[in-house]
């Protein structure tokens, strides 16, 4: 059984929340992530870091995150948000209640992957906050992951002491999920699938002004 450990302690995750999945990942497939603050450029780091190429968008135009865009290596490259979405897996990194502005940027969502970094702390009647982003966005295969850790943490090598640093993720789409924890995995962490989004999810979620138990949870799997 795989063993996970924060700082000294090791954890061992029970089947109730630590699920086995395929990581068989489609070839060819482009990423874009939109909203390019600190989240953003975290994560464009970690394509970086891999050699793997990224678009990166906002609400501002490409030349306004150029500066950032070079600093952090050739590979993350600025265009609008329209050529953004474009992408086939799309990471939304923005501010939780700017989604509907990226909603609205699409005319169709049918069959794409969006992986919701966002966290929110509205009261959201109890809904998981990823469940009222995926309304916005018919027919995309939402999958809720890179969200529980700060980005000082997601910009660092996830490889520490022979073993790897976890994301959570959660998604209805057993699919989606299973393309995104390939991407986790090619990014050099270890993917670890809690289930559908309000069910195993809320361990991740913010919910009615209340964390999730798992969230700045800081977890590495040790080998392989």
């Amino acid at each position: 059984m795989d063993a996970w450990h924060s700082g000294k302690t090791l954890v061992t995750p029970g089947a109730c929340w630590a699920t086995h999945f395929n990581t068989d990942r489609k070839s060819n497939m482009s990423y874009a992530i939109v909203g390019f603050g600190a989240v953003g450029q975290a994560l464009a780091r970690m394509f970086a870091r891999k050699g793997i190429d990224v678009t990166v968008a906002s609400r501002h135009p490409p030349e306004a995150l150029a500066p950032q865009a070079n600093a952090i290596g050739p590979m993350v490259v600025p265009k609008t948000l329209k050529e953004a979405l474009d992408a086939d897996i799309v990471m939304l990194a923005v501010p939780y209640w700017q989604h509907r502005e990226v909603a609205k940027a699409r005319a169709s969502w049918k069959d794409k992957i969006v992986i919701d970094v966002t966290n929110s702390l509205e009261d959201l009647g109890g809904v998981p906050s990823s469940s009222v982003i995926a309304q916005t966005l018919p027919g995309a295969q939402l999958v809720k992951a890179f969200n529980h850790l700060p980005a000082r943490v997601l910009a660092e090598d996830p490889a520490i002491n022979g073993g790897r640093r976890v994301v959570f993720l959660s998604s209805d789409d057993e699919s989606a999920a299973a393309t995104v924890a390939a991407l986790v995995e090619q990014l050099g962490y270890a993917p670890v699938n809690l289930g559908k989004i309000a069910e195993g999810g809320l361990l991740v979620q913010a919910r009615d002004g209340i964390w999730g138990p798992l969230i700045f949870q800081d977890l590495f799997k040790k080998g392989q």
